[in-house]
């Protein structure tokens, strides 16, 4: 087998990442003004967060069996291997770069004597320089710094990896690793910065509540997944049976679980603020997943395995932004609207015409957006949401909400189109007929 120019190339670039990594000078000399001693350190959070990022870091795992068992049985390890791949490839990104893009400090403008950042100095925290185990004095206070940062990355991660499901069955492997360093770089990490750092735009000019990730992961893959849809075009052949079943009640189950330490561990404390987005979380997804099945039979469709899994995940998404600023049985109403909006969406003929293999947009992207709304609507303390007297709030996030699309859904499109002018996105008519399990990887299930 013939070798291409884009593999040498990929080699190179991980072959020089590597020989920086072993000359790279760390900085030894910590900035003081940025980090408490050793005496912050809580070991009971220290625990919870090493536990969290174990849970999240199984959710992407979780997703490969989610995605591989809804996809034609020709494209199953292909499907399952682009979200296992993100383990690999944002994990060396993460540590070279975006955890600096993301956290470091703000690079942006000042209004009335404040400065509010767009993205991180990307040179803060290269290599996870000054990245040990010192608490940061704004960023995990109880924990090291070092654990805050593979926290973190758990959730840069897993973004990207969402994303495989809308473009299953057609897009090129290769293709698909140079946009995910992309969105990684360009997309997550500014969004990431704007809403999670103190000093972000619209964590701290718009008052953005995101608990733990719904506007920065889902949002913002699920406009990249539409914008790639609308890039890559459709697939040849449209309908497929899923191959796997057991498949996506095991990835689902995973998600579950793994999604206690998406929404809980984002307290980044082992306290009541996680014991309450534990909660939050199981209800919202539980109530879904029901009202997912309910809801289908009121439409004339079976009870179905599958559209249980959807809505267990639909609620899960949903629940995300809002996990620990409300109430318990608040989170029930959560994620019975999320269910009934994203089924209604995924049945939506203009969506379903442009071909989101696996309903990504309709799932993450609309629960996302679902859930944002909803916590700036419920969302308790002190004008904190519409219904606490925080009228300017609620505007903010739709104003915000509004910018995110735009920026995500239009970065993104970019991002392919750039990609494609690169290292064409979409397999062969041939290759796409045989599947990607053989034509891209030469093996089968």
């Amino acid at each position: 087998m013939k070798t291409g120019k884009k593999w040498i190339v990929s080699f190179v670039i991980i072959s020089i990442v590597s020989i920086l990594g072993l000359f790279w000078k760390d900085n030894t000399k910590i900035d003081k003004a940025n980090f408490n001693d050793e005496t912050f350190l809580n070991f009971a959070d220290i625990a919870w967060i090493l536990t969290s990022s174990c849970l999240v870091l199984i959710m992407t795992p979780a997703l490969s069996f989610f995605y591989g068992g809804m996809v034609g049985k020709k494209n199953v390890i292909s499907t399952m291997l682009k979200s296992f791949i993100c383990l690999g490839v944002i994990t060396i990104l993460w540590v070279v770069v975006g955890f600096s893009l993301s956290f470091g400090s703000p690079i942006g403008f000042n209004t009335n004597g404040v400065h509010y950042g767009v993205f991180g100095n990307p040179f803060d925290y290269a290599f996870f320089d000054q990245v040990g185990a010192l608490p940061h004095k704004v960023l995990g206070t109880t924990i090291p710094f070092a654990l805050f940062a593979l926290f973190q990355m758990k959730f840069a991660i897993i973004a990207p990896a969402i994303i495989t499901g809308a473009l299953a069955e057609r897009v090129r492997f290769i293709s698909f690793l140079l946009f995910i360093s992309l969105f990684c770089v360009f997309i997550y990490a500014p969004i990431c910065h704007m809403i999670w750092h103190p000093n972000g735009l619209f964590g701290s000019y718009f008052g953005i509540k995101d608990f733990a990730g719904g506007t920065v992961v889902h949002i913002s893959a699920g406009f990249a997944s539409l914008a790639g849809v609308l890039v890559i075009g459709k697939r040849k052949n449209k309908e497929h049976i899923p191959t796997n079943i057991p498949f996506v009640l095991l990835g689902t189950g995973l998600l579950w679980f793994g999604w206690f330490g998406f929404n809980a561990g984002s307290a980044l404390a082992a306290n009541a603020t996680a014991v309450l987005a534990f909660a939050t979380t199981t209800l919202a997804s539980a109530t879904a997943m029901i009202t997912w099945i309910f809801f289908d039979r009121l439409n004339g469709w079976n009870v179905s395995a599958l559209g249980a899994c959807i809505g267990a995940v639909v609620g899960l998404a949903v629940i995300t932004p809002a996990a620990g600023f409300i109430t318990i049985p608040e989170s029930i109403f959560f994620g019975f609207i999320g269910a009934i909006v994203s089924n209604k969406m995924i049945c939506w003929e203009k969506l379903k015409s442009i071909d989101d293999t696996l309903d990504v947009f309709a799932c993450h992207g609309i629960g996302g957006i679902t859930g944002m709304i909803l916590t700036a609507i419920f969302a308790h303390g002190e004008n904190s949401s519409l219904i606490h007297g925080g009228l300017k709030v609620f505007s903010s996030h739709m104003i915000a909400l509004v910018l995110i699309s735009i920026f995500t859904f239009g970065g993104a499109y970019l991002l392919f189109k750039l990609t494609d002018s690169i290292v064409s996105l979409r397999v062969s008519e041939d290759s796409e007929d045989l599947g990607l399990d053989i034509s891209q990887h030469n093996e089968r299930i």
